[in-house]
């Protein structure tokens, strides 16, 4: 059985100089799945890309799977943080109104660079397809329970780390679909609208009259 290619990344970046040749290197690498696809994506290619020596590649990163794995928590965080930032004020508004916004933040974070969104998750094989995203989620998940101990008065589900999990796998499933895959013919703002009639009927929530 072969041995499975490093996943970590050789050694961190500790001066500005190193961070600075390892954000290029990622950019480069997000640039040639987009453009090539995960199988054609190469250490080379992605060094060319970058503009830097196969070996300086190498200093950070010992194959190209420990290279997607480190763009994979990289894209992950900064979709975590798009929807942190669009999600503010949720906790404040009332239940049906908090889960409007927190599905426009979902959304929003999904925007974040859909194009390798969707090769990453599509293209990436197992056992590499996880690796880098499920402290994400899990966090994802927490802003959730968090959201729904808020307003646990006004909704019917008792068990809120139950609920949570339904609810982060229902959202980001049907805005993965709308998205990502790009093919509906509808509206971001009519898909927003029917997925919070979905989430206010799980919850027990009365939508708004139209």
């Amino acid at each position: 059985m072969p041995t499975p290619p490093p996943l970590k990344p050789r050694k961190a970046p500790r001066q500005a100089r190193s961070k600075a040749t390892v954000d290029v290197i990622l950019e480069a690498t997000a640039r040639v799945l987009v453009r090539d696809g995960y199988a054609l994506a190469s250490t080379n290619r992605i060094a060319e890309a970058a503009g830097v020596s196969i070996g300086s590649l190498y200093q950070y990163f010992p194959s190209k799977q420990a290279l997607v794995t480190a763009l994979r928590r990289r894209h992950a965080e900064q979709m975590l943080a798009m929807l942190l930032e669009v999600g503010r004020g949720a906790a404040e508004a009332s239940a049906v109104d908090a889960v409007k916004i927190l599905v426009h933040a979902v959304v929003a974070a999904h925007r974040v660079d859909p194009q390798l969104h969707r090769v990453l998750g599509e293209e990436v094989p197992r056992p590499y397809a996880t690796e880098g995203r499920t402290d994400i989620e899990a966090d994802m998940r927490a802003q959730t329970q968090s959201l729904l101990q808020v307003h646990r008065a006004h909704i019917l589900p008792t068990d809120l780390d139950l609920a949570s999990l339904v609810l982060f796998h229902l959202v980001e499933s049907l805005v993965h679909a709308a998205v990502i895959d790009g093919k509906s013919a509808f509206t971001t703002a009519i898909l927003e609208q029917e997925i919070c009639t979905v989430v206010w009927r799980y919850l027990g929530l009365q939508p708004p009259q139209s």
